[in-house]
């Protein structure tokens, strides 16, 4: 009968995923779960239990049931990560209403209703990375291999970066490491419990960007439901911001509103929400340059870059690339199973002397790339990709560069799209480097920027 009158009171809202009620003292009562498969719970198995017995990972003071029982006052659509005793961990936005007697006054215990937010993360492209999941989820500040001055310094920095609210603006560019030291400025905050949240803003329309950093509300648009946006999933912890100057020009005003209020509104209500979020941004190309072509709005840039990191190219490092080098050798012989012990001579002069245009990501990934082709416990000069060694093969060098035609043959006709791609980077490489700006380079190529930006990024060609 109970469980009948809290269905039909809660019909206001179709979206939620878990229902629990709880006695004075947070011993549960009743359970609903119409996602078993999240929550990995059944109802007799809950039913009696204390909610701290239950999800061993919450405390009296992160638990919204304790809380609003301590207090009386509810809780609207709170993040929590839940993990069960037997270690199912999921994530839910939680809504949580005391229950008062109407005789004494007395608060007689409390309605929790959940929404498991896991299959939406997925959807979206939204990365959620937790400590309790694994222990290695996050990058630290010791993770930043370098002997490199400036780099040092930048580790030097990091702590006393962490320990305030303040906005950060970290420029690089693609494949120098941005999200590593985002990630090692929110490790080294008090921050580092609760969530640190990434979102690649070029990955996503403008419209679809809003609701996501901002939540929507039921009936703002068709098919729309309450749903938190990051800002609110984040509460406490650190949002991760990539690629800000991809995002559209309408949704930077909304943007710095958010944090300069510190308040969120979802779309389709006016009613704001206070929020508690660091705020880590990233771009990788010049931040002068965007606000000159009118991408970023400039006092956006001065919102956001009250701290600033600027990070160095592998070019500029290049101390750091035997460093590097050994660091990738390790790590995949770990990964993959490998016994690979040494690094010919002839690789580390070519490694040494090669522009990496990727930076550290595309160093990595072509130690990843020999490692799946050499034989021995050595890697060579023949077991790195030809476009490293200049389609060298061990002999001498070709009198001319070869066209990417003629690499395609010579390969013995590698796969087709390898070869498109080739040439798609050639000429788009080409083109950003005569146009006065990207906005003039994809109307020459007859893209959108968005699309443009996302080509830069896969084929690593730096602004």
């Amino acid at each position: 009968m109970l469980t009948n009158y809290i269905e039909q009171f809660f019909q206001f809202d179709n979206y939620f995923d878990g229902l629990l009620v709880t006695d004075s003292r947070g011993y549960i009562e009743c359970f609903l779960s119409y996602r078993p498969d999240l929550s990995g719970a059944k109802p007799e198995e809950l039913i009696g239990k204390q909610v701290l017995d239950v999800y061993p990972s919450l405390t009296a003071e992160t638990s919204t049931i304790m809380r609003v029982l301590k207090t009386g006052e509810p809780i609207y659509n709170a993040s929590q990560t839940l993990v069960t005793k037997k270690g199912k961990i999921f994530h839910a936005i939680n809504t949580t209403l005391p229950i008062w007697d109407g005789g004494t006054g007395k608060i007689i215990g409390t309605v929790d209703v959940s929404r498991y937010m896991d299959r939406f993360y997925e959807k979206q492209g939204i990365s959620v990375h937790l400590p309790q999941e694994k222990k290695d989820s996050f990058y630290h500040i010791e993770d930043i291999i370098t002997e490199h001055q400036g780099l040092n310094e930048i580790k030097r920095k990091i702590p006393l970066i962490a320990r305030t609210n303040s906005s950060v603006l970290i420029t690089g560019e693609s494949g120098t490491g941005k999200e590593l030291i985002a990630q090692a400025i929110h490790t080294a905050s008090s921050r580092k419990q609760p969530r640190f949240i990434s979102q690649n803003c070029a990955a996503i329309p403008a419209t679809l960007l809003e609701s996501i950093l901002f939540g929507t509300a039921k009936g703002s648009y068709t098919g729309a439901e309450n749903r938190p946006g990051l800002f609110e999933i984040a509460n406490g912890g650190t949002l991760f911001l990539d690629e800000v100057n991809s995002m559209d020009i309408s949704v930077q005003p909304k943007l710095l509103r958010a944090i300069e209020e510190k308040k969120v509104s979802r779309l389709g209500t006016y009613r704001p929400v206070d929020v508690d979020v660091k705020i880590i941004a990233a771009m990788n190309v010049d931040p002068q340059r965007c606000i000159a072509e009118g991408t970023l709005r400039e006092d956006l840039y001065y919102r956001l870059s009250v701290v600033r990191v600027d990070l160095p190219t592998l070019r500029e490092r290049r101390c750091d690339i035997p460093l590097l080098t050994d660091y990738f050798v390790s790590r995949f012989n770990c990964s993959m199973k490998r016994d690979i012990s040494e690094v010919d001579d002839a690789v580390r002069e070519i490694f040494a002397e090669y522009p990496w245009p990727g930076n550290v990501r595309e160093l990595k990934n072509v130690i990843e790339g020999a490692f799946n082709v050499t034989q021995g416990r050595c890697i060579r000069r023949g077991d790195l990709a030809e476009y490293i060694t200049g389609g060298e093969g061990g002999g001498n060098p070709p009198a001319r560069p070869l066209s990417p035609e003629e690499s395609w043959l010579s390969a013995g006709g590698a796969p087709l799209d390898q070869y498109m791609e080739q040439v798609e980077r050639g000429i788009i490489e080409r083109t950003v480097q005569d146009a006065a700006s990207y906005a003039q380079a994809a109307r020459r190529l007859g893209l959108s920027r968005q699309a443009l930006m996302y080509k830069l990024k896969k084929y690593h060609i730096g602004g």
